[in-house]
């Protein structure tokens, strides 16, 4: 597990990067958005044994004109695992870079929201001191529930399912998958 989190720094890093330069940016008087942070887990198929349940962090961007009933989002998500298999250590990450739109309902302080779009997922399988990577383009959909604390804080939590197929060393396999996590986050225009 140690190696493969020491291989996110850089995503990560990249990650607040883009969430610090996109937000600013956008937050100006004609556009309304959020950059929520996601800390949770991903869900892979069995062909990603024993790691097929992996910690994730990520961010998901959404953002628009104030007056468009939909706004886009830009989403990136990063997730490794690390375990034994047969007296062999495997270590497994996957990133996925995500674009589409996303509709967020404003009731309140409630903001009920559903999202799709496409993504380029990565994936990488570290096994015996040998690494194999691939990515493919796929598909995402989401939705979630978040609450707007204060002027600008969200917090809630957020579900999606992406697919997309990729073959890493001689196993072809699902590198998409379940997300589950919980928001922490901040929006614009400040809510009174």
């Amino acid at each position: 597990m140690r190696r493969a989190s020491m291989r996110m720094a850089p995503a990560l890093a990249l990650l607040f990067f883009v969430a610090g330069l996109i937000g600013p940016t956008l937050a100006h008087a004609d556009s309304k958005g959020n950059v929520n942070f996601i800390i949770g887990g991903k869900g892979l198929d069995s062909d990603w044994e024993p790691n097929e349940d992996q910690g994730e962090f990520g961010a998901e961007v959404t953002w628009g004109p104030a007056d468009w009933p939909i706004a886009f989002a830009t989403d990136i998500l990063a997730s490794s695992a690390g375990g034994d298999l047969l007296g062999i250590e495997i270590n497994d990450q996957s990133s996925e870079l995500a674009f589409g739109v996303r509709k967020i309902w404003e009731a309140g302080r409630a903001r009920p929201y559903i999202g799709g779009g496409i993504a380029k997922i990565d994936a990488q399988r570290e096994a015996n001191g040998v690494t194999n990577e691939d990515s493919t383009l796929g598909g995402w959909i989401g939705a979630g529930i978040f609450w707007r604390l204060g002027s600008r804080f969200n917090i809630g939590l957020a579900a999606r399912v992406s697919r997309g197929e990729v073959t890493v060393a001689t196993t072809k396999g699902e590198a998409g998958g379940s997300h589950a996590g919980l928001i922490l986050g901040w929006g614009w225009p400040a809510q009174k």
